[in-house]
C-alpha cells in the first residue's frame, strides 16, 4: 500500500549510498582494527600523508567535517601518538596538526589495507575511478547553498 513509486526503498539513491558506505567502511574497520585506528582518523590521516602539517580548519574542511567534529578524531590520533599539534608560530590561534614518525610509517600498512579494499569492489581502475568521479560530482551537486535555502522558504524544486 503505497501511493508514491518514488518513495519505495529500492527507488531510494540515498538508501543504495548509504548501504555501500556501510559496506566499504565495514571492510575498512575489519582491517584498521589491527591497526587500532578508525575509518574517520584513517581520513585526517590520508590529509596529512597528502602534505603533512596542515591546519585543524584545513584538515576539516577537505574531509568536509565542522572543528567540533574533527577535534576527538585529532585527540585521539595525538593519543595514539600519530600526530603532534602546534601553535602556529606566525599566528598562536592556528594549531598545526604535523604526523609523528609512527604516523608516517603507518602510511604503508594502510596502503595494503585501501588496496585490499579497492580489490574488494571488483572494479578495474577505470570504472573505480568513474564511479569515484561521479561520487564526487553527486557531492558537489549535493552542497547545499544560499538558492536551495531560498528555494525552501518558497517551497520550490529546481
Amino acid at each position: 500500500m503505497h501511493k508514491y513509486p518514488n518513495l519505495l526503498l529500492d527507488n531510494q539513491l540515498c538508501f543504495a549510498l548509504y548501504s555501500a558506505t556501510n559496506a566499504v567502511t565495514r571492510f575498512y574497520r575489519f582491517y584498521f582494527k589491527e591497526l587500532d585506528i578508525t575509518y574517520s582518523q584513517y581520513l585526517v590521516l590520508i590529509t596529512l600523508w597528502e602534505g603533512d602539517c596542515k591546519n585543524i580548519t584545513d584538515i576539516a574542511k577537505i574531509l568536509k567535517l565542522d572543528l567540533p567534529t574533527i577535534t576527538p578524531i585529532l585527540k585521539k590520533l595525538e593519543t595514539k601518538k600519530l600526530i603532534k599539534k602546534s601553535r602556529s608560530k606566525q599566528d598562536e590561534r592556528i594549531i598545526l596538526i604535523k604526523l609523528t614518525k609512527k604516523g608516517i610509517d603507518l602510511e604503508d600498512e594502510v596502503a595494503k589495507i585501501q588496496h585490499k579494499v579497492a580489490c574488494q569492489t571488483h572494479l578495474n581502475p577505470e570504472e573505480f575511478n568513474l564511479l569515484k568521479n561521479s561520487l564526487n560530482d553527486l557531492t558537489d551537486a549535493m552542497t547545499i547553498n544560499d538558492a536551495d535555502k531560498e528555494d525552501l522558504k518558497l517551497n520550490k524544486c529546481k
